[in-house]
């Protein structure tokens, strides 16, 4: 249980810096000028739903909390189903696009006019600080403020600490980038903690949601979502990237040899939950490449009579997700969002965390849902079952334990956009 621990301690030893800026936050005061622009770049890639669910979880942060303020998505992924899907629940927020070049230059006008009407820049949730050339870009045409909402912060470069150094705040998606930044001297009272945005996303696609339940018989909190996740993301196959051979070797190599150990655990929560309960399973993606592997690791290797209570579904948009996952009984999943997309909507979840999957995973500790955390290597399938079935039998339990949870990012979001309306003014 070495990492468990050691990701809990992290939470305690940031704690301190966490309530320090709460309590700042709170003890100021300011009136804001409805003319106010907020210029938000997001959108990082399309071929996974928990990226897609962080453009609308922010912005809708930004709307419930900064409601006077206009809000400019500079959008990096140009998918056009994802365009269409925050046209249609943001008609009021312009969508632009443009490339940073390799001189640190823009052309387009239309990131030009948007920098130069907003009065502040956010980098939305990601991975790490994926926009960074964005935010420099920022730097090169403006004095205005600009920071970082919800992102994961693991290793710092020379040229992003000198934008770290320049931004008016900061807040990772968990408090183990906290760590990361006091390493490298950086601190203060608007750095902090605010969880990935995505426990903010609130689209649901009901029509198709709820004509899916109705196809293949699935009742209202009377299944169960499971999601596959292979150690890698093998994106040497869904996408163009650089890498080299001896890296696709690592990652092939890597899956193959953890792909079975790792879902071996999930599917005896399956069985389980079907034989106990005799209620269905949704076996769903989180990425593309996932409809692919859903069939050897968590579908073909079931004994008959499980098999038959399972369904499968393809690719799907997050607002479609979250009317499935919103009527799940739990969601048991390898990756990181689908859970937080559940929790969002009021569904138990477990996170099954494989250690190659960063440090992203800290931020359930941080809430306090670290009994629905599942470190892949220290756990064995009978935790996994044995947990499911605690939530079957005291399942208002555990809706009161999300609530909880839920509440606490409620209150973090508040005291977050509170921190970006003192910069503006």
């Amino acid at each position: 249980m070495e990492r468990r621990n050691a990701l809990k301690n992290i939470g305690v030893l940031s704690s301190g810096m966490l309530i320090t800026g709460i309590i700042n936050a709170l003890g100021k005061s300011s009136s804001v000028n409805s003319t106010k622009t907020i210029l938000l770049v997001s959108g990082w890639q399309d071929v996974n739903i928990g990226d897609i669910a962080h453009t609308p979880g922010l912005i809708h942060v930004l709307k419930t909390f900064l409601p006077d303020y206009k809000i400019i998505l500079w959008k990096k992924s140009r998918g056009e189903k994802v365009k269409a899907l925050l046209k249609k629940n943001f008609p009021d927020v312009k969508i632009i696009y443009g490339s940073v070049a390799k001189d640190g230059t823009v052309e387009e006008k239309e990131v030009l006019n948007a920098i130069n009407t907003a009065d502040i820049m956010i980098h939305g949730s990601g991975p790490s600080v994926v926009g960074q050339d964005c935010l420099e870009v920022w730097m090169k045409y403006t004095s205005k403020p600009f920071g970082i909402f919800g992102t994961t912060i693991q290793s710092i470069s020379l040229s992003l600490k000198r934008v770290l150094n320049a931004s008016h705040f900061i807040f990772t998606r968990e408090t183990a980038s906290l760590q990361v930044l006091e390493q490298h001297g950086l601190s203060g009272n608007l750095i902090s903690f605010a969880p990935d945005a995505t426990f903010f996303f609130n689209l649901r696609d009901e029509k198709k949601g709820l004509s899916f339940l109705e196809e293949h018989h699935l009742k209202e909190k009377e299944f169960i979502c499971v999601i596959p996740r292979l150690r890698y993301t093998p994106y040497h196959k869904i996408k163009k990237v650089d890498w080299s051979a001896e890296k696709i070797r690592e990652v092939e190599t890597t899956n193959e040899k953890y792909k079975e150990v790792d879902h071996g655990k999930l599917r005896m929560a399956m069985i389980e939950w079907v034989r106990q309960t005799g209620k269905k399973v949704l076996v769903c993606p989180e990425m593309t490449y996932q409809v692919d592997i859903m069939d050897e690791l968590l579908i073909d290797p079931l004994p008959g009579d499980v098999k038959a209570k399972v369904i499968k579904r393809e690719y799907w948009l997050p607002d479609e997700a979250a009317s499935i996952y919103a009527r799940a009984h739990s969601v048991l999943s390898f990756e990181c969002h689908s859970p937080i997309i559940a929790a969002a909507n009021g569904t138990p979840m477990f996170y099954l965390r494989q250690p190659e999957d960063t440090i992203k995973g800290q931020m359930y500790y941080d809430l306090g849902l670290a009994d629905w955390v599942f470190e892949i290597e220290e756990s064995e399938g009978e935790q996994i079952a044995s947990k499911l079935m605690e939530i079957w039998k005291d399942y208002k339990g555990a809706e009161c334990k999300l609530a909880e949870a839920m509440d606490k990012v409620d209150t973090i979001y508040k005291v977050a956009s509170k921190q970006i309306e003192t910069v503006t003014i």
